[in-house]
């Protein structure tokens, strides 16, 4: 399995910060923001991993990773995201890096407190179709919201006015080499990007889509406000912590398929 973090955009809502740098450089707490997305990978057991970035700080990311030393990493991947095309946009960008295996594809803003090992573990049983991480959360809205019925999801509805749930499809995606052949099909949004929860809406019309429920405090750092949760978190408690990886505990696993 490989992995891909996806740090373009132009962090618009944390300008003026992002008017100078790409807002996945700016610290959370002791570190650039990079780092704990990157770290999330190396944890679950992924070596191969990619950078797909963008804006006019792209040569920054090599400055600071390098080729991943300080993550034991032998090699870094890089490209280039032009302009603003959305997530899937970015991630088709990445199919000659994946060469036909399964990612793991984490938004470079997701800051977990634990660890993904046992849902990439339970992906590669799977062998096929996606996986989908989740956490309940109070603003549901902001996200990409799954209905979900017993052990299925039936749809994925992105930043909805009246939400389905009350969880949040967090930016931590799995899939199988699909994914790539799924992207090259989608048709733009009214926001003129290719949509990731249109991915995923097609891999639940497959019956091929498992989620997971994440344990421990996930977030995202997009925001000043969720800048400012994200750095208070890991100053209190940490974050990318090992502690019961192995423990099937860690992760409820439900499924889309009879």
């Amino acid at each position: 399995m490989k992995g891909i973090v996806l740090a373009g955009g132009t962090g618009s809502r944390l300008f003026p910060i992002t008017r100078v740098t790409n807002k996945h450089l700016i610290p959370v707490y002791d570190k650039p923001m990079i780092y704990y997305p990157i770290q999330t990978l190396v944890d679950a057991g992924i070596e191969e991993i990619m950078i797909v970035t963008g804006g006019k700080n792209a040569g920054d990311f090599l400055r600071l990773l390098g080729n991943g030393r300080d993550f034991g990493l032998k090699h870094l991947n890089y490209t280039y995201q032009e302009g603003e095309g959305g997530i899937a946009d970015a991630l088709g960008l990445a199919e000659h890096f994946a060469d036909g295996e399964p990612v793991c594809v984490i938004l470079g803003d997701n800051i977990i407190e634990n660890n993904i090992y046992q849902a990439v573990a339970s992906f590669k049983e799977q062998k096929s179709g996606a996986k989908l991480l989740l956490k309940q959360v109070p603003d549901a809205e902001r996200f990409g919201v799954p209905e979900i019925l017993g052990k299925h999801i039936l749809s994925i509805e992105e930043k909805p006015k009246f939400p389905k749930s009350q969880y949040a499809v967090i930016g931590i995606y799995l899939y199988d080499a699909t994914v790539f052949k799924k992207i090259c099909g989608l048709k733009p949004s009214d926001r003129g990007e290719l949509e990731i929860t249109d991915v995923n809406n097609l891999f639940i019309q497959e019956g091929a889509l498992t989620f997971d429920i994440l344990d421990g405090w996930w977030t995202d750092a997009g925001t000043f406000d969720s800048l400012l949760r994200a750095s208070n978190l890991v100053a209190k408690t940490g974050a990318n912590k090992m502690n019961g990886h192995a423990n099937p505990a860690v992760f409820v696993s439900r499924n889309t398929a009879p």
